[in-house]
Order: structure tokens, then C-alpha cells, then sequence
């Protein structure tokens, strides 16, 4: 047993975790919670009022720094997202889909795993923009009814795509910092649990939704007035040319792919490879729309995506400057205050909660499980995910290991719910590419994520 002294800053860094916990299930903001948290721990650690309010701004100036490779990899690639929507190029290149999808069974996996791979790209908000106004009208031939194809897209995307986010690797690398662990643990720890828990969830929402189709509950009759309901004139008038500029774009993507594997390339190595690429990309599609307004015209895009990216993270920021405080950042922001014996906040939590509670695999990852749901209430995802790294950290320092399980399941489930699929303003933008009641698709979602989410959960336990 290792001794531990906890000093008022440790109590106060707990109270407030409590209080943001709190505010969660209250569905409240968190920002200003977290704010005051970082102005009430610099000032009882440095007993000054102008140091801490200092310690703000610099915790900001720190957790900005450390997510502005992630931030910078959604604006390049949301921005490239847009011309490939004005060029036409996306319709192309889901167009060999079109003779595939000949009934809805074929149509909720397809639409389904063609949304997951492009959100691992391109992130699933994007990923929606690009393929859903194509789908919706194949699937809808087809016989899947529109709540059908958003529940595919919400699982497949918002779900299994986004709480994994392998390629960009934004969740795990906000996780893995909160947990003071590398990107590929986390990553390594998550493949059987996003498996267990994509598996889960998407068959048993079929089956819920074959059950209401032939029940009547939902009808899948086609109208042919939907046939061209989205359609856009396109800016590359060619279709030759839209389907070389198609494929050109798949190859260098597969290309990005085999080099990471080969390269072993991850975390900021990978984002640097997807984020270089689809500047080019944006850069050559641009030249060739565009012509010569291109240098205006990518300008215009980059802003866009920009506008979009720190939309996303700006609830992240002040929320990540808090959990940084828990481990390294505490030093850089405010110096050395701690005790030279201390390991950081969240450590010295864990080393104290491992003398006085006797807690177990069962009810630790039942707790993460729980909490990372409570995190993502407020319809982000990923507002709440520092939180659930640092909590891992706690229960792995008092068990003697599992940090990267825990940090992988928390992150799993405060990505599930608010990330897109049981929130009903997390899910708006799918609901209205699909023309659905987002309060329905929320509905449609909730048995089978709690399902997975169960089942994932005693997964956990027994890798632990």
C-alpha cells in the first residue's frame, strides 16, 4: 500500500468533478463549471487572485494547443466535404452503390458500413452531407423506410465510426491525454469493445425495425416524387470527369491507409497524412471547379471549415483545460505547487482511493459505463470524454491496471449517447437529411444502444 497525502486542492479538484457530474444529469452546460473550477484551484494553490486569473486564460491557451491538431484535421476535411458536394463528385462516389441496394436488408447494412467507413474519414457530420441525400432516395426504392436509413446512418456513423475514430483519432487521443496513456492504447483496448458494441446495437436495431415494418408500425412504401427530391445542379459538368476525380480521390485515401499500416503511423502522424491529403484534395478540385476563382474559392472553404471545427470543439476547450489540470498541465499553468512526492491530481485521487475502497472490475467499469452516459447528455460526446479518461485513471491506479479498458469503455459510451444517437439535438442533422422527427429517431435508437451498452460493459469486465 502506498501512502498518500492529499492536500485541499485535491478535495476541491474532486468536488468539482462531482458538481460537473452533476450538471450533466441536469443537462446543464459545463463550461462555466469547469472555468470556475480552474480560478478556485489556481487560487488555493497559489494564494493569488491575479495568478489565478492568469491560469485561466494559460489552461485555455494549453488545452487549445494540445487539440488544435484535432481541430484543424475536421476544418480540412470539412472544407473539402463542401467542394466535393459542389463538384458532384460525392454522387459518383456512391453511385456503384445504386445497383447493389435492391431491398431494405441490403440497404440498412450498406448505407450502414458505407457510413462508417466515411465518417472514420471525414467524421460523421460531413459524412451525412455527402452521402445521405444520395442514399436516402436508393433505400427508399428499395423498400427502407427514411427513419430506417437515419437509424443506419446515427449507428453506424454517430455511433460505431465516431466513438472509435480510428483514422482521425480525435476521441482517443482527448481520452488517452485525460488518462496520461498513449494514443494506440486506447485504440488497441477499444477494437473488441467496438466490435461487441457495433455488433450489438446495429443487429438489434434491425431487428426492432424488420419487427415494426412487417407489424405495419412503419410503413416502407416508396413515393416516386422522392426520386429527385435532392437533386443539385452540379459545378463539373462532365460525369467522365466526375467519376476519374472519384476514383483518383478513393486511391489516395487507400493510399493514406496502407501507409499507416505499413508506416505504423498514429495519433498526430496519421491525422498529419488524412489532413495533408485532403488539403491537396480541396486544393486540386478547387483549381478544377473553380478555375479562376479558385484562390477566393478555397479560401471561402477553409473559413467554413474552420467556423465548423471550432463550433464543434469550443465546448471542448474550457472543458479539457479543467481535466488537463488533473495530470501534467497542473505544473506548466501554475508551476510547481504540488508535493515533490505527488504524481499529479487524478494519481494521487487514485492512490488514495486504492487505501480506503475496495473496489473491483465489475463495479469500476459498471461506473465508467455510467458516467461516460451522464457525460454525453449534453448532446457533445466529446465535452465529457477528459472526464471519463481521468475517472479511468483513478480506477486503474486503485486496482493495479486496465487503465486503457476503462478509458476505452468510458469513451465509448459518452460518445454513444451524445455523440449522436440517443441526445434528440445530437441527432438533428441526420433527421433532417432524412426528413425525420429527431425526437422519433432518438426513440428508435435507445433500446438497442442500452443493449449494446450493457453487453459491452460485461465485455470490459471480463478483458479486465
Amino acid at each position: 500500500m502506498i501512502n498518500v497525502t492529499l492536500t485541499p486542492l485535491h478535495y476541491i479538484y474532486l468536488i468539482f468533478i462531482i458538481v460537473i457530474i452533476i450538471a450533466m444529469i441536469m443537462k446543464k452546460d459545463i463550461s462555466l463549471i469547469c472555468l470556475l473550477g480552474i480560478f478556485v484551484i489556481g487560487f488555493i494553490g497559489t494564494q493569488s487572485l491575479y495568478e489565478a486569473v492568469m491560469g485561466i486564460f494559460n489552461s485555455l491557451v494549453y488545452a487549445t494547443k494540445e487539440l488544435m491538431p484535432t481541430i484543424l484535421i475536421i476544418s480540412v476535411i470539412t472544407a473539402m466535404s463542401s467542394i466535393l458536394m459542389d463538384s458532384g463528385i460525392n454522387n459518383e462516389i456512391v453511385a456503384p452503390f445504386k445497383g447493389v441496394i435492391k431491398n431494405y436488408w441490403i440497404a440498412y447494412w450498406v448505407i450502414g458500413i458505407t457510413m462508417m467507413i466515411m465518417s472514420w474519414f471525414f467524421w460523421p457530420s460531413p459524412a451525412v452531407a455527402l452521402i445521405g441525400a444520395i442514399f436516402l432516395p436508393i433505400a427508399k426504392k428499395a423498400g427502407l423506410p427514411a427513419i430506417g436509413v437515419a437509424i443506419s446512418m446515427n449507428l453506424f456513423g454517430h455511433g460505431i465510426a465516431l466513438s472509435s475514430d480510428y483514422i482521425i483519432q480525435a476521441a482517443p487521443k482527448i481520452t488517452a491525454d485525460a488518462a496520461g496513456i498513449p494514443v494506440s492504447s486506447v485504440i488497441s483496448a477499444s477494437i473488441p469493445l467496438t466490435i461487441t458494441m457495433g455488433i450489438v446495437t446495429t443487429v438489434s436495431a434491425f431487428y426492432f425495425l424488420r419487427k415494426d415494418i412487417k407489424s405495419g408500425v412503419i410503413s416502407n412504401e416508396y413515393n416516386i416524387d422522392d426520386e429527385n427530391k435532392n437533386d443539385k445542379k452540379m459545378l463539373i459538368s462532365s460525369q467522365k470527369l466526375r467519376r476519374l476525380l472519384a476514383l483518383f480521390i478513393v486511391i489516395l485515401f487507400s493510399i493514406d491507409i496502407f501507409i499507416m499500416f505499413k508506416a505504423n503511423l498514429q495519433g498526430g502522424d496519421a491525422t498529419a497524412l488524412i489532413g495533408g491529403t485532403a488539403v491537396f484534395i480541396l486544393s486540386l478540385i478547387s483549381i478544377i471547379t473553380y478555375k479562376g476563382e479558385a484562390l477566393e474559392k478555397i479560401t471561402n472553404d477553409l473559413v467554413k471549415g474552420l467556423q465548423f471545427g471550432f463550433k464543434i470543439f469550443g465546448i471542448v476547450i474550457p472543458v479539457a483545460a479543467f481535466f488537463y489540470l488533473g495530470d501534467s498541465a497542473f505544473n506548466e499553468v501554475f508551476g510547481e505547487i504540488l508535493n515533490k512526492t505527488s504524481n499529479g491530481i487524478v494519481n494521487d485521487l487514485g492512490l488514495a482511493l486504492a487505501n480506503i475502497v475496495p473496489l473491483n472490475s465489475t463495479v469500476s467499469a459498471s461506473t465508467l459505463t455510467v458516467v461516460g452516459a451522464i457525460t454525453g447528455l449534453d448532446g457533445s460526446g466529446f465535452s465529457g470524454i477528459s472526464l471519463v479518461g481521468s475517472i479511468a485513471k483513478i480506477f486503474s491506479t486503485a486496482l493495479g491496471g486496465g487503465i486503457a479498458t476503462f478509458t476505452a469503455l468510458g469513451q465509448i459510451s459518452g460518445i454513444w449517447v451524445g455523440g449522436g444517437t440517443l441526445v434528440p439535438w445530437a441527432v438533428i442533422p441526420v433527421a433532417a437529411i432524412c426528413g425525420v422527427d429527431p425526437f422519433e429517431l432518438t426513440k428508435k435508437n435507445l433500446k438497442p444502444v442500452i443493449i449494446g451498452l450493457i453487453v459491452t460493459t460485461i465485455v470490459a469486465i471480463l478483458i479486465i
